[in-house]
């Protein structure tokens, strides 16, 4: 887009100035396709040129900025509790593993341990979008403060998380390990 037609969009009111860069974004389009076509069919790269650029609704540009800036800002995911006649707050990123302790939970967060009056079950569903999995039938483990897997001769697994503290993987909830990571390199198959 020349200089010269950028000036004579100046004075074009907002509304007739959408619809022409629009028309001029379809132009683009529609001029690189046949370019390309061209390209493709002949074999041959004739002159090729980049789509001209087109200018930008800086009301639009400032919004999906301040949108992206508000996205930026939010909080890690975090846990409300009640304890002792006030509600704590805690990032899900410091809890390493939850446990069952009889009618209780206990969130292990550093420094000290949290007890909740629920059902291991319940907490397991509560926050399994969050990346936690279950491991035996009274832990839950963040993966994200999984360290090591080893694999033991009973079939089941020893799960050491960060802080040191080790884990047994029951072959009830062994397949539960694949959601540790994304990608398993090397094999298909756990060891064991």
């Amino acid at each position: 887009m020349t200089v010269r037609r950028m000036h004579e969009q100046k004075a074009i009111p907002r509304g007739m100035f959408d619809q022409r860069a629009a028309r001029d974004m379809a132009d683009v389009t529609t001029n690189y396709n046949l370019e390309s076509t061209a390209e493709n069919a002949f074999g041959t790269a004739g002159e090729t040129s980049l789509p001209a650029a087109t200018p930008v609704d800086a009301a639009n540009l400032l919004r999906v900025l301040q949108q992206l800036e508000v996205a930026s800002k939010r909080q890690a995911p975090r846990i409300a509790f009640k304890e002792k006649r006030r509600i704590l707050f805690l990032d899900l990123d410091e809890i390493v593993a939850v446990q069952a302790e009889g009618n209780y939970v206990s969130l292990r967060h550093r420094p000290n341990p949290y007890l909740l009056r629920e059902s291991l079950s319940s907490m397991a569903e509560k926050l399994k979008p969050y990346g936690f999995i279950r491991i035996h039938r009274s832990v839950v483990v963040n993966i994200s403060a999984v360290e090591e897997i080893q694999p033991l001769p009973t079939g089941e697994y020893r799960l050491r998380v960060k802080g040191g503290d080790e884990y047994l993987v029951t072959r009830t909830y062994k397949d539960n390990l694949r959601d540790l990571a994304q990608l398993w390199v090397g094999s298909d198959r756990l060891p064991g």
